[in-house]
């Protein structure tokens, strides 16, 4: 089992900057990347950044590239999404989730709410 508080949300101008953060704890050393979810209203969940644990390797979303960060601290166990010059469309509830590759262990989302 895999343990995921979110933290880090809130509400932003369009333009500004906002940076969440994950906590895992429990089973982490079988997680093999770590994702960012989102889901704005009356829309499906979309993936929207992730990061494989051994290499780095980093994926992005076509509408947050350039934009959006996401990060690793493993001593920490957290990874964060640096956001940046957010957009009215990137509100929503975000999630992270952790990959041990079977499945996807979920936090319990963050709302991002930004204001044009």
């Amino acid at each position: 089992q895999v343990q995921l508080v979110e933290s880090g949300g809130g509400l932003v101008q369009a333009g500004g900057s906002l940076r969440l953060s994950c906590a895992a704890s429990g089973s982490v050393n079988n997680i093999v990347a770590m994702r960012w979810y989102r889901q704005g209203p009356g829309k499906q969940r979309e993936s929207v950044a992730a990061i494989s644990i051994g290499g780095g390797n980093t994926h992005y979303a076509d509408s947050v590239k350039g934009r959006f960060t996401i990060s690793l601290d493993n001593a920490k166990r957290t990874v964060y999404l640096q956001m940046n010059n957010v957009k009215a469309t990137d509100s929503g509830v975000y999630y992270c989730a952790a990959d041990p590759g079977e499945r996807l262990y979920w936090g319990q989302g963050t709302q991002v709410n930004v204001s044009s």
